[in-house]
């Protein structure tokens, strides 16, 4: 028994909230937990039965549905499921039934209870779930600036010696030091560090840290979610992460800290594509995708935490093409840089995507060179075509010998765009500003970033085209409080909430950006960062992000059924799925949406 109780102990302690129990009450409700195993297809409870309490998955895989059938949760290890009931009168609200051989713990009613009401801790973790049937105690939602709250990073001088930071790493048990000057972080050092380049190459410890410190190092900000830490690591293989901000180190993430939170299965796929060894098995990976969306869907996550999630996957498949396409072609003759546009580039891809992307090439690239980049983009586009994110239907790809070209011809580009605004330019120039760089020397676009907006924010011409160009896509508003649905075709009666949905937000964004001259690419991004620079009011800013969260988790929610149903997700919704609840708020977000437009209109309209 005690063995036993050790056990859950050391389990519960990888598990929050758990993990923030003093260890005499971890142990006290170790030994409230019974263990109970289940075979796949056994049911755990019916809706409407009385629950023995909260249940945590230990190992296995849990199945949540709503009395009608609907499954609105796949959970995994370290996930817990009952809690909605619990909270009410102690009948279950949905249904459980094991869909891979399981290992749960239960925890009595009455402990759950205690618990909710000792422990503040408790309360705030289990009552943000109410609103569903579960709350994921995974990494992947979190912010990294939470998880550090309570932590103190430790520091090293570059100026001190290896020694001394082998004794401060020894004395405080870890495993790596941040690395600063003054107040200012420079580098890392760890104990592998210690191990490959101060024993193993002979080096006297005496020398100063910075001789064997991995100088600039990849960073997060505390605004960075979870999953950024686990996706790097996987991907990138390191094992410690420095957390920072405005130059000064707030926090060190290592892979001993995960062991505190389970990764969802996004984790997972970008784990699995960045090692994968062929086209075939990325593509193995992608197919994976719908499942996914499913999951977080069904899992309550925000909108703009899903796409992110999955543009992660499609980011790493990319990086693994172009490793394997310099592997087949050999090193690139001078630098060069791949970057994503449209929902790449926006971090925005839900469970269809296409694919945007083109090539910047250092300036000092000879006529001879442009067959290796040509070579790349095809080997990279049609990996990632074969991985699910086809073919651009307007060919904006790196294959299009327009869309791979030195960095002074993107120059030319911007400066042609912004000089002549006719159509073509603003479409073009539209696709281009949602730029984001994914494998290679991103230095080569941060200059002509700074340079473009500066440029295009300065010329009153080309912004008031850009307005116009971000009309052209309209809200599905009818008459009388109703939609303007789509006529005729195969999709008649339908609403497409792309691109009358969630495009002329991303086409408010982009402006808003533009004339503030500011750098992100992502829509919630921008719409957040033009309030902050005063390009719109609070309040229109406030209304309109509420909106735009509406009908994009509304978008999210409609694939999730599509696939749930055996079909493939798209954009398109048809309004009877919706109650009428659900019909009333999303034409008031709608309606929010048109306004914002309207009043963008006549600004730019008073301004020429």
């Amino acid at each position: 028994m005690a063995s036993s109780i050790e056990t859950i102990t050391a389990f519960l302690e990888t598990v929050h909230p758990y993990d923030t129990l003093p260890q005499e009450e971890l142990a006290r409700v170790a030994s409230s937990f019974s263990r109970r195993e289940y075979q796949a297809g056994e049911e755990i409870y019916h809706a409407g039965e009385p629950l023995k309490g909260l249940y945590l998955i230990k190992r296995g895989s849990i199945e949540v549905t709503e009395p009608s059938g609907q499954v609105i949760s796949l959970l995994g290890p370290r996930n817990s499921f009952g809690e909605r009931g619990l909270a009410r009168d102690g009948l279950a609200v949905t249904s459980a039934r094991v869909t891979e051989d399981a290992v749960l713990l239960l925890l009595p009613v009455a402990e759950f209870r205690r618990l909710i009401a000792g422990f503040p801790a408790f309360e705030r973790f289990f009552s943000r779930g109410r609103g569903s049937e579960t709350r994921s105690s995974d990494l992947t939602t979190q912010k990294v600036g939470d998880l550090m709250a309570s932590r103190r990073p430790i520091a090293i001088s570059a100026t001190d010696t290896v020694r001394q930071a082998a004794q401060k790493m020894r004395d405080a048990k870890v495993s790596s030091l941040g690395v600063i000057d003054g107040e200012r972080f420079v580098g890392i050092v760890t104990t592998r560090d210690m191990t490959n380049k101060v024993l193993a190459a002979g080096l006297n410890p005496d020398v100063p840290v910075a001789e064997v410190m991995t100088h600039d190092p990849i960073t997060l900000t505390p605004d960075s979610l979870g999953s950024d830490i686990l996706h790097i690591m996987l991907e990138r293989r390191i094992g410690h992460l420095p957390v920072v901000e405005d130059g000064r180190l707030v926090g060190m993430v290592t892979q001993t800290d995960l062991t505190r939170f389970q990764a969802v299965s996004s984790a997972q796929l970008v784990r699995d594509a960045a090692i994968a060894d062929s086209i075939e098995e990325m593509a193995a990976v992608t197919a994976r995708i719908p499942k996914l969306l499913l999951q977080l869907v069904g899992g309550n996550n925000a909108h703009e935490v899903v796409t992110r999630l999955i543009t992660d996957i499609a980011d790493t498949v990319t990086r693994r093409l172009i490793a394997m396409a310099e592997a087949q072609l050999g090193p690139p003759p001078v630098p060069y840089l791949w970057l994503a546009c449209g929902s790449q580039g926006r971090q925005e891809q839900t469970g269809v995507s296409d694919q945007d992307n083109c090539i910047m090439i250092d300036d000092r690239m000879a006529e001879g060179d442009m067959a290796y980049f040509a070579a790349l983009a095809k080997f990279v586009c049609d990996g990632l075509n074969a991985c699910g994110y086809i073919y651009c239907p307007g060919d904006m790809m790196a294959t299009n010998p327009k869309w791979c070209q030195p960095v002074r011809v993107w120059r030319e580009y911007f400066r042609g765009w912004i000089a002549k605004p006719d159509p073509t330019a603003q479409m073009l120039a539209s696709v281009m500003f949602d730029l984001r760089p994914i494998g290679g020397q991103a230095s080569l676009y941060k200059e002509l970033q700074h340079e473009t907006l500066d440029m295009a924010a300065k010329n009153s011409i080309f912004v008031a085209h850009m307005v116009s160009n971000s009309l052209k896509h309209t809200p599905p508003l009818g008459l009388l409080r109703g939609f303007a649905t789509i006529r005729s075709g195969e999709h008649k009666n339908h609403i497409d909430m792309k691109h009358n949905g969630v495009v002329p937000i991303v086409d408010l964004g982009r402006v808003y950006a533009l004339v503030g001259e500011l750098e992100p690419a992502n829509t919630r991004a921008r719409l957040e960062a033009a309030e902050n620079a005063g390009v719109i009011s609070q309040s229109g800013a406030r209304d309109l992000i509420e909106a735009y969260d509406l009908i994009a988790q509304t978008r999210l929610e409609n694939q999730a059924r599509l696939i749930r149903s055996g079909r493939k997700p798209d954009n398109f919704l048809a309004p009877s799925d919706l109650s009428d609840f659900e019909r009333s708020h999303l034409r008031d977000a709608f309606v929010v949406v048109r306004t914002m437009q309207s009043a963008v209109g006549q600004a730019r309209g008073a301004r020429t």
